[in-house]
């Protein structure tokens, strides 16, 4: 059949383009896959901004011993702040950067803060006290801190009673006769402590066991730029009072080797975690968590 003079053509339908059967491909993305390379940038970011944040604002921290308690026990796990004194070499998270001195917009920290510091010469952290600041004499003598001249004042307390658990096991080379039992049959370690005031007002506890040759010390000069730094388990603790070679802090320690200050605990384990699902909420210690690390502060009484 003709087609009628004057009519328009017949449209021609475009070809529809059929998948093959099970191919599972669509013919528009063909040649679209995962951009790996913007994948790797985006992990590469995140990662930088993690360790900067590690870096220069704050970071978890773990304690690893018992020489800070009994305000710290060994599980517990902090937050630490690295901004409260400015920013030096030991700064980033990763110990990376040679020993300079100096620190950027540096403040020293106040009597009774707890800060991280680096040893000279070692890349580990340890975690103390701030005793004496520069300007400062130290002497201690049977167990008493002499600053200035002065003796800190000291309180004997009733002894601590702190719950005996893997991460506290109350070892009798440290804590000599201090096992004991609570009314409910439950192991503790019974701690002879003690409250100490600093001349800021800044109080605490200590634990002292009796006379050890750290308690016998100086006097040191705590010299321009340098803190002196003493664990609160006075018996058992390397801080400024134990040489260097004693994997001790070798006295006054410099400014820019501090690295932080510890702000408050976060949660705390008692070291009965494994691989048991079961473990991993029964291993948490009670009454630790958010707990703040900043001492309290008496009025300081002065004489006329």
């Amino acid at each position: 059949m003709s087609e009628e003079r004057g009519a328009l053509p017949p449209v021609k339908e475009p070809l529809a383009v059929i998948d093959p059967v099970g191919s599972g491909h669509d013919t528009k993305a063909k040649g679209q896959g995962t951009d790996w390379l913007g994948e790797i940038k985006s992990i590469a970011l995140l990662i930088l901004a993690v360790l900067a944040f590690h870096s220069f604002i704050a970071k978890p921290f773990y304690i690893p011993s018992e020489s800070m308690m009994p305000v710290l026990l060994k599980g517990d796990r902090l937050v630490v702040s690295k901004y409260a004194y400015g920013w030096s070499y030991v700064s980033p998270s990763f110990h990376i950067l040679p020993a300079m001195p100096g620190r950027l917009f540096g403040k020293l920290p106040e009597r009774g803060d707890i800060v991280i510091a680096q040893p000279q010469g070692r890349s580990e952290d340890y975690i103390k006290r701030v005793i004496g600041l520069p300007g400062d004499t130290i002497e201690v003598r049977a167990g008493q801190v002499i600053l200035n001249g002065k003796p800190v004042p000291q309180t004997q307390l009733p002894p601590l009673a702190i719950p005996v658990d893997a991460n506290t096991p109350c070892d009798p080379m440290q804590f000599p006769d201090a096992l004991g039992f609570a009314k409910d049959g439950s192991r503790v370690c019974l701690l002879p402590v003690k409250k100490e005031v600093l001349p800021n007002g800044r109080t605490y506890t200590i634990i002292d066991v009796g006379m050890r040759p750290t308690d016998w010390y100086g006097p040191v000069k705590v010299t321009a730029d340098h803190v002196f730094l003493m664990g609160d388990n006075r018996d058992n603790s390397a801080d400024s009072r134990v040489p260097l070679d004693e994997m001790g802090l070798g006295g006054p320690v410099p400014f820019e080797s501090i690295g932080g200050r510890a702000e408050l605990i976060t949660f705390s384990l008692n070291g009965s975690t494994t691989l048991n699902p079961a473990t991993w909420f029964s291993s948490f210690r009670s009454g630790r968590t958010l707990s703040s690390l900043h001492p309290a502060r008496e009025e300081v009484k002065t004489g006329h």
